[in-house]
């Protein structure tokens, strides 16, 4: 069996953001951590500000490119379809980036319509 990847947690009244190991986002250890060769995935929670949620989670992996080398890309289930957002470099991979690519999908999602 597959171990699970980490999930990367926000205290939304701290506003601090860390892998659930404690590993804070956005330091010089986190970019260490994500350009080891064991590191392949994780989790980010897509939370959604207008409901007061999380919405779901995107799977943000570490995949290997034709020209070589390895770039993080986000996938997230959105009204039905994967979506798929390239990321870049390790170094890219802040949570600016991630929250950007979490707020630009919440977007797409389909509004409910009260009855």
């Amino acid at each position: 069996m597959t171990p699970k990847a980490p999930t990367v947690w926000e205290d939304l009244r701290s506003g601090r953001v860390a892998l659930e190991t404690g590993l804070p986002l956005d330091t010089p250890a986190w970019v260490t951590w994500l350009d080891d060769p064991a590191t392949t995935s994780f989790s980010y929670p897509v939370y959604n500000p207008a409901q007061g949620y999380i919405e779901g989670f995107m799977t943000v992996r570490k995949e290997r490119r034709a020209r070589g080398g390895s770039y993080w890309t986000a996938y997230w289930r959105v009204g039905g379809r994967l979506r798929k957002a390239y990321l870049g470099l390790s170094p890219a991979v802040t949570s600016t980036r991630l929250h950007a690519v979490g707020a630009a999908w919440l977007a797409q999602l389909p509004v409910a319509v009260p009855s």
